[in-house]
């Protein structure tokens, strides 16, 4: 009894931080659209409000590439050593 108490308490945690981290970020993404003097996200649904579902959506549905015939190692370490490259001039 006590557990599943301690579960869904993470549980409705975990999804209110999903869905503030959304509208921060939809937030940014206005203010950003005002700074830049363009329109910001606010083409789906009311006033944006459907954007960060959408955006989540379309993050989900991503599928992953898998390396079949390249060599695994320098496709992945490239970007770090890119990155190691410029902090390092």
């Amino acid at each position: 009894m006590f557990r599943s108490i301690i579960f869904v308490n993470y549980l409705i945690l975990i999804v209110c931080v999903l869905v503030r981290v959304a509208f921060v970020t939809l937030l940014e993404r206005k203010i950003l659209g005002f700074i830049q003097i363009r329109f910001g996200p606010n083409k789906i649904g009311y006033i944006g409000i459907l954007q960060p579902f959408s955006d989540a959506v379309k993050l989900f549905t991503k599928e992953q590439i898998t390396l079949t015939v390249s060599n695994f190692l320098p496709y992945y370490f490239s970007p770090v050593f890119r990155l190691f490259l410029s902090l390092l001039v």
